[in-house]
């Protein structure tokens, strides 16, 4: 692993953030892995394409993101995951900050 691979992992999350925020739906196909999923708070398991989805329709609306930090990059050969935190103001239809870390792992 090096420098230039953290940062590139790195570079992949954030442009993940600004497309949530931005609803760019071609940037969240292009970077997130159609096996990908997100936990949310609650604990329910949802897929990336419905996420999407929810995303572009407007039931889940990003107001923002901001990165508070990011630790624990790890890249080992073709996969490679860190863990985030971020403030993000976003809900079903409603806007309230909802800190906390993230864990992304992608192959």
């Amino acid at each position: 692993m090096t420098r230039s691979d953290e940062e590139a992992v790195v570079e992949i999350y954030r442009a993940e953030n600004r497309a949530m925020v931005e609803r760019d739906q071609a940037t969240l196909e292009r970077i997130l892995a159609e096996t990908m999923t997100l936990t949310h708070m609650t604990g329910y398991v949802q897929p990336r394409q419905e996420w999407i989805a929810q995303i572009m329709d407007g039931k889940m609306k990003y107001y923002s993101s901001t990165e508070e930090r990011v630790f624990d990059v790890v890249v080992e050969g073709d996969q490679a995951s860190l863990v985030g935190q971020t403030g993000s103001k976003q809900v079903f239809g409603a806007a309230g900050l909802v800190p906390g870390p993230c864990k992304c792992e992608s192959t």
